[in-house]
């Protein structure tokens, strides 16, 4: 016997008008919105970041060059991810603009893609996560450091840190860009289990964006200015010496 699921969206109920939507939202919780109104899965029992996504995500915009930043590295063979943010010093809102998500690859190859974001980014690291020792942890971290990333090791007290991220979040001061399209699928389904347990699994980006909350916002810099020698107007020599 085959099966399948059809999803919808309250926008495929043609008979709910805008006022039945709007008085039936207001009695759902944030944690259950999505599933309710798009048809997204609810696993487990109960997110661990009931904020509603739409809440979180702004279109992308060119970084500021006065907006430091930073990023946060989860390693694992199976799946290596990053996540960089930038932070509005004035308004205290730490935006996620772009992301690093790949499996099966030496050291070599995460390194030459994180550098291409800007080689001058610092960014912080857990060395013992994904179950390996702390010894191999920090040889691998070594490792990173001679392939050229400026990293230091990130603060891995999980549930402290969850509460840090749950604060911005709650509170407008964490963004999302919309082009994290990995980092949005991890977000929808991190969550704990029946025994309040966190699952882990497929939450690579969310553990790199505690990391980054937690840590790398005190690392975070600005662009340095480098002086561009081309760019100068060319010397001019007198004839007469």
């Amino acid at each position: 016997m085959s099966r399948f699921v059809i999803t919808a969206t309250w926008e495929d109920v043609p008979h709910l008008s805008e006022e039945a939507k709007s008085q039936l939202l207001a009695g759902i919780p944030p944690y259950q919105r999505d599933a309710r109104t798009k048809g997204i899965p609810q696993l487990g029992s109960g997110a661990i970041y009931p904020v509603p996504e739409q809440d979180l995500l702004v279109n992308d915009f060119p970084i500021p060059t006065w907006y430091p930043q930073g990023f946060g590295m989860d390693v694992g063979w199976n799946r290596t991810a990053a996540v960089w943010g930038a932070l509005d010093r004035e308004k205290d809102i730490l935006y996620l603009t772009s992301e690093h998500y790949r499996g099966q690859a030496e050291p070599i190859v995460h390194a030459t893609a994180i550098r291409s974001r800007g080689k001058w980014i610092p960014g912080v690291i857990d060395p013992a996560a994904r179950q390996r020792g702390q010894k191999d942890g920090i040889r691998l971290m070594q490792t990173y450091i001679e392939l050229g990333l400026d990293l230091s090791k990130a603060v891995n007290a999980v549930e402290s840190g969850i509460y840090l991220v749950w604060q911005r979040l709650s509170t407008g001061r964490l963004k999302v860009f919309r082009s994290l399209s990995n980092w949005l699928l991890e977000y929808r389904v991190y969550q704990r289990d029946t025994d309040g347990k966190i699952v882990k699994e497929n939450d690579h980006l969310m553990d790199a964006m505690r990391y980054l909350v937690v840590s790398g916002i005190h690392r975070m810099i600005t662009q340095p200015f480098e002086e561009n020698h081309e760019s100068k107007p060319p010397r001019i020599v007198s004839a007469w010496g």
